[in-house]
């Protein structure tokens, strides 16, 4: 298992588009891919753009993004990268 600590950097937070960005990203490695919200016991699939918009996840908010699986280091890497470069938006 490999596992990253990210903050969320864009301003309006991980609503739909970023999910779908997140989402379309996680479907391409073959690890398992979770992501946990810091402070809460809520585990989403990575996979999932329904798992992750029920988040609710604001600007700021700590994730950790875990993956585990053939391709997880690189999983890992470039999903904490999108997340933080803001996604684009910023």
């Amino acid at each position: 298992m490999h596992a990253q600590q990210v903050t969320i950097q864009n301003a309006s937070g991980f609503h739909i588009r970023p999910a779908q960005l997140f989402s379309e990203k996680a479907v391409l490695f073959q690890s398992t891919i979770l992501i946990k919200p810091e402070g809460t016991t809520t585990v989403a699939d990575a996979k999932s753009i329904l798992n992750l918009m029920t988040l609710g996840l604001d600007k700021g908010s700590v994730i950790t993004i875990e993956a585990e699986g053939s391709d997880e280091v690189e999983a890992v890497q470039q999903l904490s990268e999108l997340v933080l470069s803001g996604f684009g938006e910023n």
